[in-house]
């Protein structure tokens, strides 16, 4: 699919909301990013690298979280940060992939992002509670690039 057929299909301010949302319990950082374009590398070490080039690896309490998502190589993945990976590990990152794509598969690209962005609220919540002096470190629009 194309990119621009798949950002035409996604409902953006619900998706920001839900990161906003899911970031006011949370000193976690929440980004959604949306590649233009194929992929020749695998997804996750995309992301990995996204990750990195956004910065997100920069935040105080090394627990952000980026959604990478590439709708014209039909491919995608979930990279949490240091703290946060520590307490998950891969197999919750998994699991929200695979949920992920069972919407992907039906078209659903808005609840798959809004449903992983509030599954991985709920965690960093639980484990990263918001404190008094939390800023937001991180932009919560969807990145489209």
């Amino acid at each position: 699919m194309r990119t621009r057929e798949f950002l035409s299909k996604v409902d953006h301010d619900r998706i920001v909301q839900a990161i906003r949302e899911a970031e006011r319990n949370t000193s976690g950082e929440i980004r959604v990013f949306v590649q233009r374009g194929k992929l020749k590398a695998d997804p996750l070490i995309a992301a990995q690298r996204k990750f990195h080039r956004l910065g997100m690896h920069n935040t105080h309490e090394r627990n952000a979280v980026l959604i990478f998502v590439v709708p014209r190589a039909h491919k995608f993945a979930v990279v949490g940060d240091k703290a946060i990976h520590e307490i998950c590990g891969d197999e919750f990152w998994q699991g929200i992939v695979e949920r992920m794509r069972k919407h992907f598969q039906n078209e659903r690209f808005s609840d798959a992002m809004i449903e992983a962005v509030n599954e991985i609220g709920n965690v960093l919540a639980r484990d990263f509670p918001k404190t008094p002096q939390d800023t937001n470190e991180l932009p919560d629009d969807l990145i489209e690039q």
